[in-house]
């Protein structure tokens, strides 16, 4: 084996932080870029006084509304290790996005609020991690304020996700009022000092062994008692430490902290590094793509346009399956069954980016996008072609008419409406022969729509008019015998909204599942898909 490769395989870790919205997800990955030295001075969303925001919230809109809508992607070093960090959208709306961003990851961190538990965003991220058995790690947040009983949120995740958890640490103290952490492993107590920097600065600490009077004399004794009790407890009842469980995602490590006041966050940083995977292979059309493979291989998993409004770019961002990248290196790209040469390759702190030279696997790279790269694209060495698994596809469920409020204007709105489509943002339907004076457009959640009328004004100075349309269920359609699809074909069109998507495939928009249902006893023939026919598995 390329000995340069193993050792480079084994610096990364690349993972995606999940949550229900305001669970502080965003907060945590600023921190741990605070404590990796990336940053200097963290910015919290919540500080409107200063108008600071979130690093890794990029687009204005998000700033604006103090919510994460796109993946970002930011890299750093710390102990050894080579860090790839994925933030996600925690709103609904935007979990097609996370659902993409979580394919290209080797863990998942859970972050949970202390005082709510696990909430229903969470419940639907932690399903996709578990059926992909991605490892997941659990950070309770929010300790700084009054929340349930770590006991209890143990329970919880028991019961609602039916995960194990083991603690690798237990928070000292009483609820809202914790002063430090134990560390299981290590057997010491860290207590922290009073937060005077509002969390921007990395917080000081004294660390005492578990049993030493300098503790006892730190806590008062009921304090002490129960922490002693606590621990007692849980070596005796709770759950075993097990690396193979963890790696199969089948018991999670546990931490206790505050990501808005840096407490606990740099013990979390530091036994993740120790506990999670390095890039692990990917399934595709020739089985298991090894990260020591020699060859090169990626997959596109993100399109990102305007990230730079001053250049109008437009980004694909990879994740490195195997073999080394290096720059303006010639690939196969098997999508479109050709060569081609990956010039400009990027690596970012947020909007902060820097030309690289080489990656390997496990790093996520961003290239420049002359229109060429689609979501789920496979990029190998011309000696091995091969197309790595699908990527979910998720049917829309609101709809919209869009059209542009200046018809001067239309140009614009065409190469915006089919960039954002491209991003996987929106879903693009046309009328048989509306054209493209209106399209229908397709979401998963009503919110993109609100995003999609801002970066349509604000990154191609487009205004819209948009009307809702009223039908929940899209369903892509196809004759048994192969004979084509239309209007005039079909029984009972006029009951929902007949479209074409992008690829002109038949599209049928109706308002529900009863709709649905009389257009199936009506049309025997038929046959009725929730994906992309050329999606649907053979």
């Amino acid at each position: 084996m390329n000995e340069e490769l193993e050792k480079e395989i084994k610096k990364r870790r690349t993972f995606a932080i999940i949550s229900h919205p305001d669970a502080g997800k965003t907060t945590l990955t600023e921190k741990l870029l605070l404590y990796g030295g990336a940053i200097h001075l963290a910015g919290s969303i919540k500080s409107r006084k200063t108008q600071r925001h979130a690093v890794s919230d990029w687009m204005e809109i998000e700033k604006q509304r103090g919510i994460s809508v796109t993946s970002s992607v930011l890299q750093f070093d710390y102990g050894g290790c080579r860090i790839n960090i994925l933030d996600t959208p925690g709103h609904q709306d935007f979990s097609e996005d996370t659902y993409r961003t979580l394919m290209a990851v080797d863990s998942a961190v859970m972050v949970l609020d202390a005082a709510k538990g696990v909430e229903a965003q969470t419940k639907k991220l932690f399903k996709v991690c578990s059926d992909r058995h991605i490892p997941i790690f659990t950070f309770i947040n929010k300790l700084d304020r009054y929340g349930k009983a770590p006991i209890d949120l143990m329970d919880e995740l028991e019961n609602v996700l039916g995960i194990r958890s083991y603690p690798m640490n237990w928070p000292v103290g009483s609820d809202g009022r914790y002063r430090g952490i134990y560390d299981r492993q290590t057997k010491k107590v860290e207590l922290f000092e009073a937060d005077t920097t509002h969390g921007q600065k990395a917080r000081a600490s004294t660390q005492y062994d578990v049993d030493s009077p300098e503790l006892r004399a730190a806590l008062d004794e009921e304090t002490y008692g129960a922490l002693i009790d606590d621990i007692e407890l849980l070596d005796e009842a709770g759950e075993t430490f097990d690396k193979e469980r963890i790696d199969r995602g089948e018991l999670t490590p546990m931490f206790f902290g505050s990501a808005m006041t840096n407490f606990g966050v740099q013990n979390f940083l530091e036994e993740y590094l120790r506990l999670a995977p390095s890039p692990s292979p990917r399934s595709s059309s020739d089985g298991l793509i090894q990260p020591d493979d020699e060859k090169f291989s990626a997959f596109v998993f993100k399109i990102q346009a305007n990230m730079n409004p001053a250049h109008r770019d437009r980004l694909a961002f990879i994740r490195i399956v195997s073999g080394k990248f290096e720059r303006n290196m010639t690939v196969w790209h098997e999508q479109e069954k050709k060569a081609i040469k990956l010039a400009q390759p990027q690596q970012f702190l947020a909007q902060d980016r820097q030309i690289i030279d080489t990656a390997y696997p496990g790093d996520i790279v961003g290239l420049f996008d002359p229109g060429v790269f689609g979501i789920g694209d496979t990029l190998c060495d011309e000696r091995q072609k091969f197309r790595f698994a699908d990527f979910p596809v998720f049917p829309p469920e609101k709809f919209a008419r869009v059209s542009a409020h200046d018809t001067m204007k239309r140009k614009q709105f065409i190469k915006g409406i089919e960039q954002l489509t491209q991003e996987g943002a929106i879903q693009l339907f046309v009328q048989p022969g509306a054209g493209s004076e209106s399209y229908i457009v397709g979401t998963v959640g009503t919110l993109q729509f609100e995003v999609l009328e801002y970066r349509l004004k604000n990154e191609y100075g487009v205004d819209i008019d948009m009307v809702m349309q009223p039908f929940e269920v899209a369903r892509w359609l196809a004759y048994k015998d192969g004979r084509e699809v239309t209007p005039a074909s079909l029984h009972g069109a006029d009951r929902g909204m007949f479209v074409y998507d992008r690829k002109e495939n038949p599209v049928l928009l109706v308002s529900n599942e009863w709709a649905l249902g009389w257009i199936m006893d009506n049309n025997p023939d038929l046959e009725l898909y929730n994906v992309p026919l050329d999606k649907k598995e053979a």
